[in-house]
């Protein structure tokens, strides 16, 4: 039996048994009623938590009490009698509703999360016609310096969450409330542009912000132009975890594998060629793991950290520059298709790398910044052009009329769209260590092996460790998502407090489903795991399931690099890494 402490509690007329510590809040979600809410967000699954009260929306009128009280930060007590919907709690709530919009701008119809935004809907919850209070408006310049994301303080409404995501789930710290009073806004020490601070681009951030104040940077026009360019050769890549998402902008259910319907929609749109990422994803662990085993048998910078992550490499290059060392040479998956389809492709199709216009499909924003970095760029030509996310592939198949959940099921083309069911799972938070693991098992005992499950990876949890035996060998292995974990890990480590072998990390919580660019969640970890479970099925339905099994990638190996770790394919697929110190 459990000794956990319940409280009973009086909402709205109705008892409910709440545990000692819940809020008012979920207290009444307990009984099915719904308090506004615009400040609080969740994700209880990671633990995280943004319950500051300072958006003062949730209201409530608790008996005995004085002053109306906040529902997402105000504990329960024993025999607490509330009342959610008093004509007092409602006045409160409209009251702060008309002075927020008092300050903010009025262009719903062209800011950039129209349809998604918290505050647009509670002033149609609420019927708000007309703007109560005119007076000063704040006005402030946009940060829009970077490749990623859009900063517009003139809509910040001071709920404090994109700090929270920023300094508390992240530990990035680059996000504090400054100045004051009417003044008062969210933004990086003395106001610099995100350019010029630690921001590590993941747009965590904006996916917690409720308004338009934070965005991703928008590149459809730049695709359409290629696109409509006759001299241009334009292919696009499609990461793992687009299409386990991409349903939901147009009235899937969550989780709905569209993989086929993503392929025809992209052919419709004009591409000249739909290829997948998880062909450079097989391609990642042909690399790595051979990185990873050399490393093994030299006993020699352990433990290999995964580097798909670019969230993940800017934050290590920031803030742990003393273990710059260790995380593999190897691109992302994104890096490694453009450098191979600028080089190996474009030979094939006889296109000058110049012509060649290749356009990814994530699920990330640091994917934007990524592609930007110097590093990846050969004679001036980058490797990858441009970066989608799938918010914006939703945008734009919206604007071209294609319906995708009407689509057919499309193939995608040839030779850079073959994959394997280890490069599907590359999506989900241990993906990619699970890959590794099936490929370095095969490769270490000369077998085909039949086990390729290792369960012991998978799972939403923020910090997983496991034990694997791998030809013989005990593996110490952990995977990690969300910085914050990655940081407390990363120190333990530092301090020789725990020891492993290898570590993947993803900068966001619960990996790439849960990616800055994708479908907006509100801290529903219920789609998450629609997303997960959707990516283990895809893997469990391919004929192959492991990334040395691809032909394709066989063939690119027989035919232009040789072998994994071969002078070509370092020249090619690896990269280095930057001290960046504090900024």
């Amino acid at each position: 039996m459990s000794s956990e402490k319940l409280l009973n509690i009086t909402i709205n007329g109705m008892p409910v048994k709440v545990k000692d510590g819940a809020t008012i809040l979920q207290a009444a979600k307990k009984l099915g009623i719904k308090i506004p809410t615009l400040c609080y967000l969740e994700l209880d699954c990671f633990h995280f938590e943004h319950r500051k009260g300072s958006c003062r929306i949730c209201m409530v009128e608790v008996e005995g009490r004085r002053n109306l009280a906040p529902a997402c930060c105000t504990p329960v007590m024993d025999k607490m009698v509330i009342q959610t919907h008093s004509p007092r709690a409602v006045n409160a709530r409209r009251t702060v509703l008309d002075l927020i919009l008092s300050d903010h701008p009025k262009d719903c119809l062209t800011c950039a999360k129209s349809g998604n935004c918290e505050l647009q809907k509670l002033a149609a919850d609420f019927k708000l016609t007309s703007v109560k209070y005119e007076g000063e408006q704040s006005t402030y310049d946009f940060d829009k310096a970077n490749e990623s994301i859009v900063r517009d303080l003139n809509k910040c409404i001071m709920c404090r969450r994109c700090e929270s995501a920023c300094n508390e789930m992240q530990t990035v710290g680059i996000l504090s409330g400054v100045r004051r009073g009417f003044e008062a806004i969210v933004a990086p020490t003395l106001e610099k542009p995100l350019d010029e601070t630690n921001c590590v681009f993941c747009g965590q951030c904006v996916a917690a912000c409720p308004v338009g104040a934070l965005t991703a940077v928008i590149r459809n026009q730049d695709v359409l132009d290629a696109l409509n360019d006759p001299k241009k050769t334009v292919v696009v890549q499609t990461a793992p975890a687009v299409r386990v998402a991409i349903g939901e902008g147009f009235g899937l259910k969550p989780g709905t594998i569209s993989t086929g319907k993503l392929v025809t929609a992209l052919r419709r749109l004009g591409f000249d060629a739909v290829f997948d990422t998880d062909f450079a994803a097989d391609l990642t662990i042909m690399e790595e793991t051979t990185e990873f085993i050399e490393r093994v048998k030299k006993g020699e910078n352990l433990p290999i950290l995964t580097s798909c992550c670019p969230g993940w490499v800017k934050f290590f290059e920031h803030q742990f520059p003393d273990l710059i060392h260790i995380p593999s040479t190897a691109k992302s998956p994104q890096q490694m298709f453009g450098a191979i389809a600028k080089t190996y492709y474009a030979q094939k199709l006889g296109v000058d790398p110049k012509d060649l216009v290749v356009v990814s499909i994530m699920p990330c924003l640091a994917k934007k910044y990524e592609a930007s970095r110097p590093e990846f760029a050969r004679d001036g030509i980058r490797d990858v052009d441009i970066v989608l996310s799938t918010r914006e592939l939703i945008i734009m198949l919206n604007e071209a009329g294609i319906q995708l959940d009407r689509l057919e099921d499309g193939e995608y083309d040839s030779p850079l769209g073959e994959s394997t069911g280890a490069a599907v799972i590359f999506g989900a938070s241990g993906g990619v260590l699970e890959a590794a693991l099936r490929t370095a098992a095969d490769w270490l005992t000369g077998q085909d092996l039949e086990k390729v499950d290792f369960a012991a990876v998978r799972g939403l949890e923020g910090t997983k460790e496991a034990t694997v035996e791998v030809a013989g060998m005990q593996v110490k292995a952990a995977v990690v998502s969300g910085l914050g974990n990655a940081r407390r890990l990363l120190e333990r480590i530092r301090s020789g407090e725990a020891q492993y072998h290898i570590i993947e990390i993803m900068a966001c919580p619960g990996g790439c489903l849960n990616g800055g660019g994708q479908p907006y969640i509100r801290g529903n970890t219920a789609i998450l795991e629609a997303r997960m479970n959707a990516i283990y099925e895809a893997d469990k339905g391919l004929p192959k399931r492991k990334s040395h099994q691809n032909p394709d990638i066989i063939k690119l190996y027989d035919e232009f690099l040789g072998k994994p770790g071969s002078h070509l394919a370092h020249e090619l697929l690896h990269t280095h890494y930057i001290s960046r110190g504090n900024a």
